[in-house]
């Protein structure tokens, strides 16, 4: 039996599935596994145990794109899939599932591309408190797959031992050596995920102050690395001369993968709801995670010991959740008045409850 997935676009929804691949080859352990994926998120699943195959598929825009998705169309039916179950539903996942040919195609009951499937499962359009991979996972339910848990079938991402060693290198040039190490993650997709520079940088002075065994590395995407590098000028100018070096960005050709090595190697991650939150949350360090326009009860890690991460974000704002298209208010105040010192006590709950483990 041959099956391919679809996941475009983010790469926190790319996690989201992992539990699925997980769950579908425990289902057809004999099948080939095929994901079908864009550059961006492709690391996630580059190394997972459970899939036979990886397609990464560029996006281009124009006529271009629309030649090279035929072309990959084409490229697909010559696969002779049986099995194509679409976990995006955008019109271009809908429109190569749909290409594939394969005999049985399962998607969401979208207006006006729910024809392309053979099976169609109902997505409701409003914001629900349910988390995304029970969202992703009722894709499975035509297959008779029950109900997923986060012990049994937690988000997943491998890394292989070039991730693993660029880190090493990179931590022993630091002089990083038996400190605690504190991943502090500063960029996100959009402005309603960002945290203010200056709030970054006083949880980071404040975490710390007087603590000389502790590191705090922060990283962002390429284009967000300016802000990681605000960040740190802004928690040196708060800290004695002694401790600015504790604090050190690490944003310029920094890959997915090894964000996912340093992640499993620290003491702590804090970060707002984005793609790296999410892969950090495949390893098993604790988490302070910062939520804005969104809820936790959607995106939160999906993982066993729900104890070792911490929710912090604004309560009681009419307009949250929200689209992220416009902000109702205009100043973004679902992340904007999210206090430093909430996120620093939920840090140090952490920190100390490691320390009694």
């Amino acid at each position: 039996m041959k099956i391919l997935l679809i996941r475009l676009r983010q790469i926190g929804d790319v996690v989201f599935t992992t539990p699925a691949v997980h769950a579908l080859r425990r289902q057809f352990p004999h099948a080939h596994l095929s994901y079908l994926v864009e550059p961006a998120a492709a690391p996630v699943v580059a190394h997972n145990p459970h899939l036979s195959q990886v397609i990464v598929a560029p996006r281009r825009s124009g006529l271009i794109g629309t030649l090279a998705d035929l072309s990959l169309g084409r490229r697909l039916r010559r696969n002779d899939f049986d099995l194509v179950i679409d976990f995006h539903g955008g019109p271009r996942a809908s429109l190569l599932a749909w290409l594939s040919g394969a005999p049985r195609r399962i998607g969401y009951d979208i207006p006006g591309r729910g024809w392309m499937y053979t099976d169609v499962v109902a997505r409701p359009r409003e914001l629900r408190p349910r988390h995304s991979v029970e969202n992703q996972w009722d894709l499975l339910a035509p297959l008779g797959i029950g109900a997923p848990t986060p012990e049994g079938f937690p988000v997943e991402m491998l890394t292989g031992g070039d991730a693993e060693e660029r880190v090493t290198r990179r931590l022993k040039a630091a002089g990083i050596a038996g400190q605690l190490i504190i991943v502090m993650h500063v960029s996100a997709g959009n402005p309603f995920r960002r945290w203010p520079v200056a709030s970054f940088g006083e949880v980071a002075a404040r975490l710390l102050a007087d603590q000389s065994h502790r590191r705090i590395i922060v990283t962002s995407g390429p284009s967000e690395a300016d802000a990681a590098a605000r960040v740190v000028n802004d928690a040196r100018l708060r800290l004695p001369a002694l401790q600015q070096s504790h604090v050190e960005a690490w944003s310029d050709d920094f890959p997915l993968e090894d964000l996912r090595a340093l992640s499993a190697r620290a003491a702590l991650y804090i970060g707002g709801d984005s793609g790296p939150m999410h892969v950090a949350a495949t390893s098993d360090v604790p988490m302070v995670s910062l939520y804005g326009p969104t809820l936790p009860a959607r995106s939160a890690p999906w993982r066993s010991h729900p104890e070792r991460a911490v929710a912090v974000g604004v309560q009681d704002l009419a307009c949250r959740p929200c689209d992220q298209r416009v902000c109702v208010t205009h100043d973004f105040r679902c992340l904007g008045r999210l206090e430093p010192a909430a996120v620093l006590a939920a840090a140090e709950f952490l920190l100390a409850n490691e320390r009694v483990h």
